[in-house]
C-alpha cells in the first residue's frame, strides 16, 4: 500500500496461497484514513503505540494486542507513540490490490 507515513512489506500470499501477511508500519505523527476492503483482516500489535478505530468502536492498542476487521468494515490507525506503529495483518483473501501496487513499481 502506498500511502505517507506508512510502509508495508509482505511476507507471504506472492504464491499460491489463500491467506496473506504482511507488516504494516504507521510512522509517528501519522494516520492511515478511514478506508475498508472486502477482505478479512486480523492483526497483533508488534511494536508501538496506537489509536485503532474499528467501525464504530475505537481502542487504544500498543504491543501484544490483537484485533480482528471483519470484511468491508471502515477502520483506520493513528500512531500515537515515538516509535513506529507495526501491525502484522493476516488477510483473507489474498490483496491483489497490494501485488498489483508491487508489479507497478
Amino acid at each position: 500500500m502506498q500511502m505517507e507515513g506508512l510502509e508495508t512489506t509482505i511476507l507471504t500470499g506472492l504464491g499460491s496461497e489463500k491467506m496473506m501477511m504482511a507488516l504494516n508500519a504507521t510512522q509517528p505523527g501519522h494516520t492511515v484514513p478511514t478506508h475498508s476492503h472486502p477482505h478479512e483482516q486480523v492483526g497483533m500489535v508488534y511494536a508501538g503505540k496506537a489509536r485503532l478505530q474499528i467501525g464504530d468502536e475505537e481502542r487504544i492498542v500498543s504491543k501484544g494486542d490483537f484485533f480482528y476487521i471483519p470484511s468491508s468494515t471502515p477502520h483506520s490507525d493513528t500512531c500515537i507513540s515515538d516509535e513506529p506503529f507495526i501491525m502484522l495483518d493476516i488477510f483473507y483473501p489474498v490483496r491483489k490490490d497490494f501485488i498489483k501496487k508491487l508489479e507497478n513499481k
